[in-house]
């Protein structure tokens, strides 16, 4: 424990620094140094409060153990007793969570997310299977007001979605929505099946984080865009402007479409974002890639074609495969309540972590 306290002072001592900085009045003449420093202290400010209960535990522990040793009344001693075992089990907890706050951090964690869901097997099912999905990270983003905003879709006509891209805003977007990346599974009776026989469907769902302009850098020789009137559902400007936009980028083959917004240069700026996005994935996975051991380690950045979980609604239950748990509020669940089911994922991605870290 002394390493991690000699570092953990270390860390104190940078905190205050920034403090410093920040009571400094000249700083605010400085917007990017003050967004930096309220950026950083704020990442920091829970390590330090951890840090800090765990002195204060240790004093608590000093103090029970004095009074112990001093004291005759049998009373006080159960007291010191109480407060000794307390203590211990607060440096325990304490303990612990500085041990995950230290661990490596994403440095995608804090960014926007690009969501693409795309129907799998099972046809007009999956197609609806998707389309709640889409609905279900829609509440889930509203509930943690975030802002989403709808890119592109590919309905079937039924109310389903063949293909449904949509980028979601906020802080800690990427931190917890990265682990819903992989094929969804629903096992259920189609309202279409008149036999009452269970199907089972699938769609993909992959989560990219929001990549900065300074991120991924786009040659525009490298780009063709073209424009054209939208199709499908989306008023009364549907067909009548070419405000649509498609974007083709040579190297990868990548093609954008963006047809959501009236105006055609939201739609370009739209589809330029998602274009940064998909290439600043492709070289994460190149990363990734090239460091295996990694990523077999994680839990919430394995293949898409992984299937991760399976939402069985005749009994209710969602199963995570990952963690190997099973959740019995389904219909919470598909209404954006997906809290207690992300929070046991990172948990589980966070032990696994300390596990290697403790093994290396």
């Amino acid at each position: 424990m002394n390493d991690m306290t000699d570092k953990l002072e270390q860390i104190k001592a940078h905190y205050e620094e920034i403090q410093s900085e920040l009571s400094q009045p000249d700083v605010a003449s400085d917007p990017a140094r003050l967004r930096a420093l309220m950026k950083e202290q704020s990442e920091l400010q829970p390590l330090i409060e951890a840090y800090n209960g765990l002195i204060a535990a240790r004093q608590d522990e000093a103090d029970a153990l004095l009074l112990l040793q001093d004291e005759s009344d049998e009373e006080l001693r159960q007291l010191a007793k109480e407060e000794l075992s307390g203590a211990k089990e607060r440096q325990e907890s304490l303990e612990q969570q500085i041990k995950v706050l230290l661990l490596p951090r994403d440095p995608n964690d804090d960014k926007n997310v690009v969501v693409e869901i795309r129907a799998g097997a099972g046809g007009d099912e999956a197609a609806l299977f998707a389309a709640e999905l889409y609905r279900m990270y829609v509440k889930y983003a509203e509930g943690r007001r975030w802002k989403c905003e709808l890119v592109s879709v590919n309905e079937n006509g039924i109310g389903g979605m063949k293909e449904v891209v949509f980028m979601i805003n906020g802080r800690g977007a990427y931190s917890r929505m990265k682990y819903e990346s992989g094929v969804h599974r629903v096992q259920r009776v189609p309202e279409t099946e008149s036999g009452g026989r269970i199907h089972t469907s699938t769609a993909t769902v992959a989560v990219m984080p929001e990549a900065e302009e300074f991120d991924v850098q786009i040659d525009e020789k490298d780009i063709r865009i073209d424009v054209m009137r939208a199709s499908g559902n989306g008023g009364q400007c549907v067909n009548t402007t070419d405000s649509a936009v498609r974007l083709t980028h040579y190297p990868t083959g990548i093609v954008i479409y963006s047809q959501t917004e009236k105006s055609q240069l939201q739609n370009k700026e739209k589809a330029f974002r998602l274009l940064r996005s998909k290439l600043y994935d492709l070289e994460l996975e190149k990363r990734q890639s090239e460091e295996a051991d990694l990523r077999r380690s994680q839990i919430g950045t394995g293949d898409r074609s992984e299937k991760i979980r399976t939402y069985n609604f005749p009994q209710s239950r969602v199963t995570d495969h990952r963690i190997k748990q099973n959740f019995h509020n389904i219909e919470d669940i598909m209404n954006g309540d997906l809290d207690a089911l992300l929070d046991s994922i990172i948990a589980a991605d966070q032990a696994e972590k300390l596990l290697r870290l403790g093994s290396s």
